[in-house]
């Protein structure tokens, strides 16, 4: 809602929206010149009330969604957070990591 009591509009929203992005970029360099969106914003909110509550029908609800193929869209994430995901509940046995061979094995390769 703006001052008025009248719900903000998309344009409004975007206007809003950068106007926070450039004060952040003069607290961290990082963010100049990156475009932020008001779509990036749902999505990362969307996946992270994904992982808090670990129920779709949740976020579908929170995001006003009545079908769940709208939802799933917003719930897509990058291929390595899909991994770091999957070796978060992965035996530590199974996990990727550096080699490390044992002595004997160096010490048999050696002599």
């Amino acid at each position: 809602m703006n001052a008025a009591g009248d719900p903000m509009t998309r344009a409004g929203f975007e206007y809003v929206l950068e106007k926070h992005v450039r004060a952040a970029a003069e607290k961290l360099p990082d963010l100049k010149g990156r475009s932020v969106s008001p779509h990036q914003l749902r999505h990362s909110c969307a996946v992270i009330m994904l992982q808090a509550t670990r129920d779709v029908r949740k976020v579908a609800l929170w995001l006003g969604h009545s079908d769940m193929r709208t939802t799933e869209i917003y719930l897509r994430v990058d291929p390595s957070e899909k991994l770091e995901a999957m070796e978060a509940v992965l035996p530590p046995s199974l996990r990727r990591g550096r080699f490390k061979a044992p002595d004997a094995l160096i010490a048999s390769l050696q002599g």
